[in-house]
């Protein structure tokens, strides 16, 4: 009878470990690209970042193992330590672009504003314009004799720079395009952001007599944190790999450019223009690093200023 019974309650429950297999099966099924896309294009070229900083090559395409030469050399090499700071300037001048973000999504949500979509696609054009476009057409704006910034100063009786060939502004005329480019894209993030905090704490707040300010600094901010937090660790790692702009809006012949350089833009000279693929690789591991930690440390100090309602 006991038999019988086990028999029966097996046979109930084939059909669900079957089923359970197959969701596990489609389950595995539908993540293998991803994770394969992950593993192909992300994951093994940091290994082999990784095993190419320890090695030095040839014109001819030979490797050596030299250990940690290259690391020694990363760190006493004379450009490295101004590519670093200048690195690190653009990354905190770019965070200066979210509160402007913050500003921009409030206006474009509010509410009765007439020509909001026209208003949203002016913003946002930056986003999806290609950067070499944006570069060509900021060299004119900063252009020292023929700008179109120094002939507005000029109208207020002030003498303009040259905006991008003098090292003392350079770096800073490219952080104010780099911001130009990311409030369109931070303000779409901030705007989701806004849609989400209830309208009824508002209604409440007014009822207790709170004015608009307050009921930013109260309501408005602390809710919008995680959207916050979430924006500064995407602009805190896009100024780490700061390359484009200013390899183009610069160029070679700029006096700036020397002062100027990125650890990005001088992972390009050293890896692809000098031909020092190892060093180059170190230079990239090193940055990877620095990242890494900068993320990590974000993450930890969230816990203290973020509000997840």
């Amino acid at each position: 009878m006991e038999g019988a019974v086990a028999r029966a309650a097996a046979a109930r429950a084939e059909p669900r470990r079957r089923l359970r297999d197959q969701e596990w099966f489609w389950g595995y099924a539908m993540i293998a690209p991803l994770v394969l896309g992950l593993g192909v294009f992300y994951l093994w070229p940091v290994v082999q970042s990784v095993y190419y900083s320890f090695t030095e090559w040839t014109l001819f395409g030979d490797s050596t193992w030299v250990g940690l030469a290259n690391y020694r050399e990363l760190f006493t090499g004379p450009e490295n330590a101004k590519a670093l700071k200048n690195t690190f300037v653009y990354a905190v001048w770019s965070l200066a672009g979210i509160p402007l973000s913050i500003l921009v999504a409030a206006l474009l949500n509010a509410r009765g504003l007439r020509l909001v979509s026209f208003y949203r696609t002016i913003y946002f054009l930056p986003v999806v314009t290609m950067p070499a476009a944006v570069a060509l057409i900021w060299r004119w704006l900063y252009n020292g004799d023929y700008g179109l910034i120094n002939y507005l100063l000029s109208l207020v009786g002030v003498q303009g720079k040259s905006w991008i060939a003098e090292p003392s502004t350079a770096l800073y005329a490219v952080v104010v395009v780099g911001i130009w480019m990311s409030v369109g894209y931070n303000a779409v993030i901030f705007m989701a952001g806004l849609q989400g905090i209830p309208r009824h704490l508002y209604e409440a707040a007014s009822i207790d007599g709170a004015g608009p300010v307050r009921q930013f600094f109260r309501i408005t901010l602390p809710l919008l944190s995680p959207s916050i937090f979430f924006v500064s660790v995407l602009t805190v790692i896009g100024g780490l790999q700061m390359f484009d702009l200013i390899y183009l809006m610069f160029g070679k012949a700029n006096p700036a450019y020397a002062d100027n350089k990125t650890v990005v833009l001088l992972f390009f000279n050293k890896a692809f223009e000098e031909g020092a693929k190892g060093y180059g690789a170190a230079m990239a591991v090193v940055l990877m690093l620095i990242t890494l930690v900068l993320t990590v440390v974000q993450f930890r100090m969230q816990k203290k200023w973020v509000h997840y309602a």
